[in-house]
């Protein structure tokens, strides 16, 4: 994202990742998922919207973190027959 700059990281409690092949899914439950917060004009943030929210895959919901509010983009399919990324990491899912 050319248009952003990161904050910092931050996990988030009570979610679960997932793996769906070349991306992630993160969606309620118990673990904690690590993410990074960035600040983002809104032209990008309706770039997101448009890749993730496409076709109902994504839902994106405001979560608070240490830096303010932040968006996050929720995975709304089911997750049965996923592999689990039980650290939370994405950078680990090939452990998983």
């Amino acid at each position: 994202m050319t248009n952003a700059l990161l904050l910092g990281n931050y996990n988030i409690e009570n979610y679960q990742l997932y793996s769906l092949g070349h991306y992630p899914g993160a969606v309620p439950g118990e673990g904690t998922v690590q993410g990074e917060v960035y600040r983002i004009d809104n032209a990008t943030l309706a770039e997101l919207d448009a890749l993730r929210t496409r076709g109902g895959e994504y839902a994106r919901q405001l979560i608070q973190t240490p830096y303010g509010s932040a968006w996050m983009y929720v995975y709304q399919r089911p997750v049965e027959g996923l592999t689990r990324i039980v650290s939370g990491n994405w950078l680990d899912r090939d452990q998983y």
